[in-house]
């Protein structure tokens, strides 16, 4: 039998989604081990055999895996949290404050006590040498060797273990960095190595350094952890196909991971958008907004025929000029925790118990309270079937805990303190879906809600009645949504090229070898990875403005116009998208259109896995009542008792009236008393304002 798996490694738990020919798909949820997290990847395939019908040994079962595709949060976490490999860069005499001084422009404007971000590499490793060229590409000074070699013995001595190398105007012409890049390979082989041309060849001199030091920085200890991996995984005898998941939504081998380690910084919640359009689509819809509500963090993303994709953004303030998914990750999760800042209000999070602590109702040691002791004491959770009845929560603690630290101290009751705790979560998570919506000039009350995390659908309902989203989908697979969507990645490579020109002008004798050079390389490594010419194809994409604007407008260039080096139809292109994303284009002011990049994007098509719908049967739900218990309605303010269903009960075509609990194994759906629910062919709970039953358009 060969199975595939997709396998998302989170804070608090990491998630996998298993699918087979002839075999149900089967989700499963273990915590996480954040000292290394490929134990917890070993112990939940362990669990999984073991769950087989028939049960099956961890060899047998690693034997029968033909795909693995893995996400992992080990780069972001170690920029969250600082831990990333010593640092070590060589830059333009001159320019090594970069980092620094940034866009020399201060984040926060009115905010006088704002302080700069602390770079990745400190001051003392960054070492400028002589050598320049001019923003053509031509020499001015010739490098200076010797600058070179005194940077390697400096980075010797204080025992670097990642190197940097990035020259001003590089992308122009890569030969400096390339005649450093051969010293230090061969004074400093152990060091792990960026050079900013071989990872960005791209114009702007502070993206592209710092997207190097980045890389470098998170480099090492990806390489480790996928070195522990692939061990772990060659021990328990898996043979078969091993990929990564990537920001830009697709996924890549560990070989291009290792080298490219940035690409990984959204890897974990890169699947959810992925996977959201397939649900949404069964609803008739061909957009959503997805989020992802984990332990540790919630992330918010537009998916508008497919998700939307940005060229940069930043991670911790961090800069990264890499493409990746528009996904806006905020501290709320779980785990966040409840505190009185210093003008006495309530706010929930960033800091996370994580998955150890955890807490204070996982009884594992965590003395503060989380949302998830918040949720517990309002109702939503039931402490005797939390993760299916592997762990049981303490009730009595997670009330003390709210007590203690948040009721007492505001002079609340604690049902009501734990009620402030679950609101002003919900309403951070709500501000962040307007990050991706209402500031970048889309109506959330267009797109469906696409639900997903263990503790998303608890607070789904408050959001959507923030925000007035009339329809919500929760995926029966909605607690591991990122690992399916792991499993609907293609093999995705990104190249980019700085060719400036009016666009009119443009000189096609150069841009074509320079798109065709992208593509080959694209076709070379999709070859390596086994993809046959067949099931390759290749996206071009163009970074324009108008003359004298500063910020670019990417956008994909029809396949026919790029063929003809039609420029008329590209510049079209491009003003429709200028309009789209700011209502209004210069188009009959015949504004001059420049080019700055020219893009590449190389896709491997890989087989989906295939989503069966469910036979439908009658409305009536009440087969699948479990039972009764109060739970706080955040419309009254109050507790009431609801029906508590069993969602593994529920199938197609059964309706059930809100107020109510849905309770799976791996997570709760609070259904609030402005919504109703159904469940749709593919087994997802939809949720819809009351009263708008015309939302339901099932098309599968």
């Amino acid at each position: 039998m060969a199975l595939k798996i997709g396998i998302d490694v989170g804070g608090t738990f990491t998630d996998f989604f298993l699918v087979g020919e002839g075999a149900s798909a089967r989700i499963h949820k273990c915590l996480s081990s954040p000292e290394d997290p490929s134990i917890a990847v070993i112990q939940g395939l362990e669990e999984l055999a073991a769950g087989m019908e028939p049960a099956m040994s961890l060899e047998d079962f690693a034997a029968s895996l033909e795909t693995i595709v893995h996400g992992t949060t080990v780069t972001t976490n170690a920029t969250l949290t600082r831990t990333g490999a010593k640092s070590g860069l060589i830059t333009t005499k001159g320019l090594r404050d970069a980092l620094e001084m940034r866009r020399g422009i201060r984040e926060e404007q009115y905010n006088n006590r704002y302080t700069n971000v602390e770079p990745l590499v400190p001051r003392y490793l960054r070492m400028g040498v002589g050598g320049r060229l001019d923003r053509n590409g031509a020499e001015i000074d010739a490098l200076d060797l010797d600058n070179i070699r005194a940077a390697i013995e400096t980075f010797k001595t204080e025992d670097v273990e990642a190197v940097s190398i990035c020259f001003m105007n590089a992308f122009a012409n890569p030969g400096h960095e390339r005649a450093a890049a051969e010293l230090v390979r061969k004074e400093l082989p152990g060091a792990y190595l960026t050079v900013s041309t071989d990872l960005l060849p791209s114009i702007r001199f502070y993206e592209r350094i710092s997207t190097t030091a980045l890389n470098s920085y998170v480099g090492p200890k990806l390489s480790h952890y996928l070195d522990q991996l692939q061990a772990r995984l060659k021990d328990i005898g898996f043979a078969g196909v091993l990929m990564v998941m990537q920001s830009n939504g697709g996924v890549m081998s560990p070989e291009v991971a290792r080298e490219q380690a940035a690409l990984t910084l959204l890897s974990g919640p890169a699947g959810g958008p992925v996977a959201g359009l397939v649900y949404a689509q069964a609803m008739g819809q061909d957009k959503c907004i997805t989020v992802d509500m984990g332990g540790t963090s919630f992330e918010a993303a537009l998916v508008e025929g497919g998700p939307v994709m940005v060229n940069e953004g930043e991670i911790d303030r961090l800069r990264i000029a890499l493409p990746m998914l528009g996904i806006h990750t905020i501290g709320a999760g779980g785990g966040s925790i409840g505190w009185i800042d210093a003008g006495g209000l309530l706010r929930m999070g960033p800091q996370s118990a994580g998955a150890a602590p955890g807490p204070v109702s996982y009884g594992l040691g965590g003395q503060l309270p989380a949302c998830t002791d918040a949720n517990l004491v309002l109702g939503y959770l039931n402490p005797d079937f939390f993760a299916g009845g592997k762990i049981k929560l303490d009730v009595d603690a997670a009330r003390d805990a709210i007590e203690t630290h948040i009721a007492g101290p505001l002079g609340l009751s604690t049902l009501d303190a734990a009620a402030g705790m679950y609101r002003i979560a919900c309403n951070n998570m709500a501000q962040g879906v307007r990050e991706i919506t209402i500031k970048r000039g889309s109506d959330p009350r267009e797109f469906p809600l696409v639900v997903a995390g263990g503790a998303g659908p608890i607070h789904s309902c408050l959001i959507c009645n923030e925000l007035e989203i009339p329809l919500q989908i929760v995926p029966r697979e909605s607690s591991i949504l990122c690992a399916v969507g792991m499993l609907m990645g293609d093999l995705k490579h990104d190249f980019v090229r700085t060719f400036v020109s009016p666009l009119a002008d443009a000189d096609w004798s150069k841009l074509a070898p320079l798109i065709d050079d992208m593509r080959n390389d694209g076709a070379k490594l999709l070859a390596e990875e086994g993809i046959p010419e067949d099931a390759r194809t290749f996206h071009v994409k163009f970074d324009c403005r108008y003359l004298k604007q500063f910020h670019e407008v990417s956008f994909t260039a029809a396949s026919e116009a790029v063929a003809a080096r039609d420029s008329a139809g590209i510049a079209a292109a491009f003003h429709s998208e200028h309009n789209r994303l700011y209502g209004y284009s210069l188009e009959e002011q015949d504004v001059a259109v420049e080019i700055i990049n020219v893009r590449v994007q190389a896709v491997g098509l890989t087989e989906k896995p295939a989503m069966t719908a469910m036979e439908k049967g009658g409305s009536d739900a009440t087969v699948a009542i479990k039972g009764r218990r109060d739970v706080y309605i955040p419309e009254t303010g109050e507790f009431a008792e609801v029906a508590v269903y069993d969602g593994h009960a529920l199938t197609h075509g059964h309706r059930i009236e809100g107020p109510a609990m849905i309770e799976e194994i791996t997570t709760a759906i609070f259904v609030s008393a402005s919504f109703d629910c159904m469940v749709d062919p593919l087994g997802s709970f939809v949720l819809y304002a009351k009263g708008r039953e015309d939302l339901i358009k099932e098309t599968v």
